[in-house]
C-alpha cells in the first residue's frame, strides 16, 4: 500500500469534505436546503407501496438523491458532512484507484429518483471520481406521483396532497391520461371542494344521486378540461415559467367566484370564465 496512494485518497477526502462545507455554507445563505430525501418521509407523504425486487441494473449516479437512514451524514450531492466518514470512505476511494470490483450497491427506486440502502460511500465516491453509472440491486416502489431527482424537501407537502387527492378521487384510473400539477400549496383540497361542489349540482340537474366516480370523471370533462384546452391555446403559461395549468385552472376560478361574489357578475361556463381570464391577462404582458 504506497505511500503515494494513502496521501491521494486522503486529499480526495479532504477535497470532498471542503466542498461539502460550501454547499453548507451556500445553503445557509441561500435558504436551499442541501441533504439528500429521506426515505422514511417520503413513504410517509406520499404513500409509497412495495418495495418489488427488479434485479441488478446498471443506473445513472446523478438519479440517486436520497437515503434509506444516512440522509444526515452526506449533502444531496453525496458529499460526506462527518469526518468520521474518513476511514471507510477512503477504503472506498482507495479501492477505486486499485481497480476492486466492489459489490452493488443497493438501492430503492420511487418514481425515477434513488434512495441508497446499503452503499453510501460507493455512491459518495463514485461521484467525487465523475464516475456516471454504478452497478445497482434495485428494489421498486410503486406510487402515484412521480418523483424526480430535482425534488426539493418542500414540494412534498404539493406531492403528498396530491396523493391524497388520487387516492379520494381515483383520478388517475377514470382518466389514465389525465395529469394535473399543481405549485399552490392547498390546491389539491380546493379541487376537492370543487368536485364535491359540482357532484351536488349534477345531482340537483339530473334529479338523482350521483355516484363519486361519476362526479370526478364529468368535473374532468367538463369543467377542468375546457379551462386547460382555453390555457393550451392562449399560450399564456409562456408569461408564467414557474405555473401550470393546474394553477391556471385555480386562478380562472378564483377570478369568476371575486366577480360573481364582489362584482355581481352572473357565473359562466368554464371554458368562458377561462377565456375572459386568459384575455384580461393577456393584456398586461402584450
Amino acid at each position: 500500500m504506497s505511500e503515494e496512494l494513502n496521501s491521494r485518497v486522503k486529499a480526495d477526502f479532504s477535497r470532498a469534505r471542503f466542498k461539502s462545507f460550501i454547499n453548507q455554507v451556500f445553503s445557509v445563505l441561500s435558504g436551499q436546503p442541501t441533504k439528500l430525501l429521506s426515505y422514511d418521509e417520503i413513504k410517509e407523504k406520499l404513500h409509497i407501496g412495495g418495495p418489488i425486487y427488479r434485479g441488478v441494473k446498471t443506473i445513472c449516479v446523478d438519479q440517486i438523491a436520497g437515503s434509506l437512514n444516512r440522509y444526515h451524514e452526506f449533502d444531496r450531492a453525496f458529499l460526506p458532512k462527518d469526518d468520521q466518514l474518513a476511514n471507510r470512505w477512503q477504503k472506498v476511494d482507495r479501492a477505486f484507484y486499485q481497480e476492486v470490483h466492489l459489490p452493488p450497491i443497493v438501492l430503492y427506486k420511487v418514481g425515477d429518483v434513488y434512495f441508497v440502502v446499503d452503499g453510501h460511500h460507493r455512491v459518495s465516491v463514485a461521484r467525487e471520481q465523475g464516475q456516471e453509472f454504478i452497478e445497482a440491486e434495485i428494489r421498486e416502489c410503486a406510487t402515484r406521483v412521480n418523483l424526480t431527482p430535482d425534488i426539493k424537501t418542500e414540494d412534498l407537502e404539493i406531492l403528498g396532497a396530491k396523493v391524497n387527492f388520487l387516492e379520494r378521487t381515483a383520478l388517475d384510473d377514470i382518466r389514465p391520461q389525465a395529469e394535473i400539477s399543481l405549485t399552490i400549496p392547498d390546491g389539491f383540497e380546493r379541487m376537492l371542494e370543487h368536485i364535491a361542489v359540482h357532484r351536488y349540482f349534477m345531482g340537483l340537474d339530473l334529479r338523482r344521486d350521483i355516484t363519486d366516480q361519476e362526479a370526478v370523471a364529468h368535473w374532468y370533462d367538463k369543467v377542468y378540461m375546457p379551462i386547460v384546452e382555453v390555457i393550451r391555446k392562449s399560450d399564456i403559461l409562456k408569461a408564467f415559467p414557474d405555473k401550470t395549468e393546474g394553477d391556471m385552472y385555480m386562478w380562472t376560478l378564483d377570478h369568476q367566484h371575486y366577480l360573481s361574489s364582489e362584482k355581481g357578475e352572473p357565473l359562466r361556463p368554464p371554458h368562458e370564465a377561462a377565456r375572459k381570464f386568459v384575455k384580461k391577462d393577456e393584456k398586461k404582458y402584450v
